[in-house]
C-alpha cells in the first residue's frame, strides 16, 4: 500500500509539472492582465527597444573576439557538450550569450572588476543600494530559461535598465573591485523575488528591532523583612481579573482577525514554483572580514542567508576568473548547499587554473596521479587537458565609469517608487524637488494603495492647532465633503465639540480662495456638546444642542441629575415666515418639554419665548462661525500652497555647483572690501599735492626740498596707516569688552530670563561675535598690507618725474 501511495504521489507531481510546462509554453502568447496597483514593473520598460540602441561608437572588443576569446569559446562549447552528455536531465548551462553587438562572449569575461571613487561604494550594501536604485528592472522574456543575450555593464549603465543577469554582472563587478569574493549566480527563485514584488514585505523603515528579554533573577534573602498582610479587597481583585479576562479575549479575537487577514494576504500557489530562473550575487567568506557566505538580491539590494527559502536552487556560478557548475542536490532549495568551490565533487570547475578559491584543494600526490593518468590518454584527451589549463582572457568590457552627477541622481529620472505591505516608499534625487523632499513614506490602513489627500478645499483632511494660542480654544478640525467636526479645549462656555453637516449645493464650486458665502454648502444640521458647569443645576445646564436647519427645529438636552437615568429635554419648532408676520405669540405647540423627575409641564410661555429668541440668535451666530471656519481652511490651504511654491533650500558652502547665493555673497563682500581698501585708485590721486601747496608749487626745486618733500609724504602716509590700525584696534577692544560684560550679565541672570529674552540675547551675542570677527580680519589685513603699501609708495616717489630729476643727482 505504501508503494502504491508513493507511485500515486509521483504521478501527481509529474502531472503538475507537465501542466506547469504547458503554461510556460504559452507565456509568450498569452497577455497577462494585472491590476495597476499590483504591477511592479515600471510602465516604460516594455516601451524600450534594445534593438534600436547605437553601437557604432562601441570599442572593437565589443564587435570581435580575440584569438584567446575564440579558444575560450571552443573550450566552453566542448565543456557544454560533455555536460549535456553526463547530465541529460538538467537544463543547458548559461555560458556564452551574445552581447549588444550580436557577438558571443563568455560570461566570465563580461565581469569587469571596478572600484569607483565614492566612499559609499567601498562596502557591499552601498554597491547593492546603488545598483537597485540606478537601474530599472526588466523581466526575463521567458521565466523558465536564461536570456539569450548578456550586455556589457557599460551599456546597462548608459540606458539604466536590465534584467536580473544584467543587475548581477554589474553588482558583481563592483563588489570584486571593492575587494569582496563575489560571484554571479544562475539559479531559481520564488515568483516575488523574480518579479520584484515586495507588496507582502514589511518596509525596512517600519521594521521594529528585536527586543532581547532580560532575565531578572532574585536571590533569596533569609534576613528579609516579612511582608505585610494582604489587605486588598477580594471583590476588587475579582473585578480586575474579570477586566483582564475581557482584555485577553479581545486581544485573542484581534489576533485571530489578524491571522485571518494574513491568511488572506498569502500569495496564491505558483504553478511555476521551482522553475522560475533568476540571477543574483553570492559573496563568500574570507575577504573583507565577511564571516559567512550570503546572497544579495540585485533587484532590492537586500542581503539574504544562503538558507533563505526564497532561493530554490543553483545551476552555476562564475566570476572574472572561472566558472563552476553546482553538482549538489537542490531538492531543499539552497539550504543544504556547501559553498566550497574548491570541492571538485560538489562543484565542477571549467578551467583548472592555479588561482583557485581559498577552499580545500587536492593534495600534491593526487594531482600527480591525475597528471600521470592523463599523460597515458589519447592525443585528443591531451589536447583537452591543455585546453582546461587555459587561463581566462581579460575582459572585453570598457572601463566602468559613473560621473558624480549620475551617482547623485541615482534613480532613473530621479525618482523611484517601492510598494511594500501597507506602505509606499518614494525616493527622489537630491534637489530634484523644489521643497527638498528626498524620501517619503506613506503608510496605509489596509492593502488599498489608491488613497489620496488633496490640497483642494472640501476634501478629506485633519488639522490640529495649538489651542492655547487661539481665542476659541480649537484643538482639532476634521473635514470632508459633507461634514466638519471641531474639538475644543478650555472654553469658558464649556463647549468641547461641534459637528456641522452639509447638503448638496446646486451649483459647482468656484475657484479655491475666491469663494465666499455665495454658493456655499447648505448647512443641514449643527450640533454642539458641552461639559458640565457645576455652577448651574443639572437640569438647567445644557449638555447637547442641535439646530435642525432644514426642519426648523432646535433640540436641547440637559445634563443628568444625580440618581437619574434620563435627562431633561426641550424641542422648539420655529414659526414659519407667514406665522411670524401675523403674530409674535408663543403657543404651547411650539415647544415640547420633558422635565426629569417631574410630571408638571412648564406653562410659562414668556420664558420659553425668550429662550427661543436667544436660540434663534445663537443659531445665526453659529452659522457665521461655520462660514468663518470654512474661510479659515481656505486661507490655510492658500498659505500652504504659497509656502510650498516658495521653498528655498539651504545648500552647503562646499557645493561648488549649487551655492550660487554664496558665490554672489562672496563677490559682494569682495567688492565691498575693494571699495573700502582701494588699490588702483591711489594711482589717480596726486599724493604730492598737499605737500607741494606748502612750498608754493615751485617750477624748480633743490635736492634738499625734494628729499624733504619725499620724507614728509612717507611720514604722513605712515602716520595715517598707524592711525587707521589704532582705530580698528580700539573698536575691536571695545567690542570684546562689551561681549565680556554681556556674557557676565547673562550668566548672572540666566535663571530669571524667559525664553524670548534668552533668544534675544543669543541673537545679540551672535551679532557681536560677527562684528568682532570682521574687525579681527580687518586688523590682521591692515597689519599685513601696511608695509607693502609703504614700500609701494616709496617706489612711486622714487620714480615720480617731479622728484626723480632731483633725487638722481649725487
Amino acid at each position: 500500500m505504501e508503494v502504491l501511495e508513493e507511485n500515486e504521489e509521483e504521478e501527481r507531481r509529474e502531472e503538475e509539472l507537465m501542466k506547469a510546462l504547458e503554461i510556460s509554453d504559452e507565456l509568450h502568447d498569452i497577455e497577462t492582465e494585472l491590476p495597476v496597483d499590483q504591477v511592479c514593473v515600471p510602465s516604460d520598460v516594455s516601451d524600450f527597444d534594445w534593438s534600436s540602441i547605437d553601437i557604432s561608437q562601441l570599442p572593437s572588443s565589443y564587435k570581435t573576439n580575440s584569438p584567446r576569446e575564440k579558444k575560450l569559446l571552443r573550450i566552453a562549447d566542448h565543456y557544454l557538450q560533455q555536460y549535456i552528455h553526463l547530465c541529460p536531465d538538467r537544463k543547458p548551462l548559461f555560458l556564452y550569450p551574445v552581447n549588444e553587438c550580436g557577438v558571443k562572449k563568455f560570461v566570465s569575461t563580461t565581469v569587469r572588476p571596478t572600484l569607483l571613487p565614492y566612499t559609499e561604494l567601498y562596502h557591499w550594501d552601498g554597491c547593492a543600494s546603488f545598483v537597485c536604485d540606478y537601474l530599472t528592472m526588466e523581466p526575463l522574456k521567458s521565466p523558465l530559461t536564461p536570456p539569450t543575450s548578456l550586455y556589457s555593464p557599460t551599456t546597462i549603465l548608459k540606458y539604466q535598465r536590465g534584467n536580473c543577469f544584467d543587475f548581477s554582472v554589474l553588482l558583481c563587478s563592483m563588489l570584486i573591485g571593492a575587494g569582496y569574493d563575489a560571484y554571479c549566480v544562475n539559479g531559481y527563485a520564488t515568483e516575488d523575488i523574480c518579479s520584484l514584488d515586495e507588496t507582502l514585505e514589511v518596509c525596512p523603515l517600519l521594521r521594529k528591532p528585536q527586543e532581547v528579554p532580560k532575565e531578572i533573577t532574585k536571590k533569596p534573602n533569609k534576613y528579609r523583612v516579612k511582608s505585610l498582610p494582604d489587605l486588598q479587597s477580594k471583590f476588587e481583585l475579582q473585578q480586575e481579573a474579570k477586566k483582564k479576562a475581557e482584555t485577553e479575549a479581545t486581544h485573542k479575537n484581534k489576533e485571530r482577525g489578524e491571522e485571518e487577514v494574513m491568511e488572506m494576504e498569502k500569495p496564491t500557489r505558483d504553478p511555476l514554483y521551482g522553475l522560475r530562473v533568476h540571477a543574483w550575487v553570492l559573496v563568500l567568506s574570507g575577504k573583507r572580514e565577511v564571516p559567512e557566505p550570503f546572497f544579495i538580491n540585485p533587484f532590492t539590494g537586500n542581503s539574504h542567508s544562503t538558507m533563505d527559502e526564497h532561493f530554490l536552487g543553483i545551476e552555476s556560478v562564475w566570476n572574472h576568473k572561472n566558472y563552476w557548475v553546482n553538482m549538489q542536490d537542490c531538492r531543499n532549495g539552497c539550504k543544504d548547499l556547501i559553498f566550497d568551490l574548491g570541492d571538485t565533487v560538489r562543484w565542477e570547475i571549467m578551467l583548472s587554473e592555479t588561482d583557485k578559491p581559498l577552499q580545500m584543494l587536492l593534495d600534491a600526490e593526487e594531482e600527480n596521479e591525475l597528471f600521470d593518468r592523463h599523460m597515458d590518454d589519447t592525443e585528443d584527451e591531451e589536447e583537452e587537458e591543455k585546453d582546461t589549463s587555459f587561463a581566462m582572457p581579460p575582459t572585453w568590457v570598457a572601463p566602468i565609469q559613473i560621473s558624480p552627477r549620475e551617482f547623485e541622481t541615482r534613480c532613473s529620472q530621479g525618482k523611484k517608487v517601492i510598494m511594500y505591505k501597507k506602505a509606499k516608499l518614494e525616493k527622489w534625487a537630491p534637489y530634484l524637488n523644489k521643497n527638498g523632499l528626498v524620501k517619503c513614506l506613506t503608510v496605509y490602513a489596509d492593502l488599498r494603495f489608491h488613497i489620496y489627500k488633496s490640497m483642494e478645499p472640501e476634501t478629506e483632511r485633519v488639522m490640529e492647532f495649538y489651542h492655547e494660542s487661539r481665542v476659541d480654544g480649537l484643538q482639532k478640525r476634521a473635514e470632508n465633503a459633507t461634514e466638519i467636526k471641531e474639538y475644543f479645549v478650555g472654553r469658558d462656555d464649556f463647549k468641547y465639540f461641534q459637528h456641522t453637516e452639509f447638503g448638496k449645493r446646486k451649483k459647482k464650486i468656484c475657484v479655491a480662495g475666491t469663494r465666499t458665502d455665495i454658493n456655499s454648502r447648505p448647512i443641514v444640521q449643527m450640533k454642539e456638546c458641552f461639559h458640565r458647569n457645576l455652577e448651574k443645576p443639572a437640569d438647567e445646564d445644557v449638555a447637547e444642542r442641535v439646530f435642525l436647519i432644514t426642519e426648523d427645529m432646535i433640540q436641547l438636552t440637559y445634563h443628568l441629575k444625580d440618581k437619574y437615568i434620563t435627562a431633561s429635554k426641550k424641542e422648539f419648532f420655529k414659526p414659519t415666515e407667514n406665522y411670524r408676520k401675523q403674530s409674535e405669540i408663543m403657543t404651547p405647540e411650539m415647544c415640547i418639554t420633558y422635565q426629569a423627575g417631574s410630571s408638571v409641564k412648564d406653562n410659562k410661555l414668556l420664558h420659553l419665548y425668550k429662550l427661543l429668541q436667544e436660540l434663534t440668535e445663537e443659531e445665526k451666530q453659529l452659522k457665521q462661525q461655520v462660514r468663518q471656519s470654512e474661510a479659515e481652511v481656505l486661507n490655510i490651504l492658500k498659505i500652504r500652497e504659497n509656502e510650498e511654491a516658495d521653498i528655498k533650500l539651504t545648500v552647503s558652502i562646499y557645493d561648488t555647483e549649487r551655492n550660487e547665493k554664496r558665490r554672489q555673497q562672496y563677490e559682494a563682500m569682495k567688492n565691498a572690501m575693494e571699495d573700502e581698501f582701494p588699490v588702483h585708485e591711489e594711482q589717480d590721486l596726486d599724493y604730492l599735492a598737499p605737500f607741494l601747496i606748502q612750498i608754493g608749487y615751485p617750477e624748480k626745486m633743490t635736492k634738499r626740498q625734494a628729499l624733504r618733500l619725499r620724507d614728509d609724504c612717507l611720514t604722513d602716509f605712515k602716520n595715517r596707516l598707524i592711525a587707521k590700525a589704532n582705530i580698528i584696534q580700539a573698536r575691536f577692544e571695545k567690542e570684546v569688552e562689551e561681549l565680556k560684560k554681556k556674557n557676565q550679565q547673562f550668566q548672572e541672570n540666566q535663571s530669571q530670563l524667559s525664553r524670548e529674552e534668552e533668544a534675544a540675547f543669543l541673537a545679540d551675542y551672535s551679532e557681536t561675535m560677527f562684528r568682532i570677527h570682521i574687525l579681527a580680519l580687518r586688523l590682521n589685513r591692515e597689519k599685513q598690507t601696511a608695509p607693502q603699501k609703504y614700500l609701494a609708495l616709496e617706489e612711486k616717489l622714487r620714480k615720480d618725474p617731479r622728484l626723480s630729476v632731483y633725487l638722481s643727482h649725487d
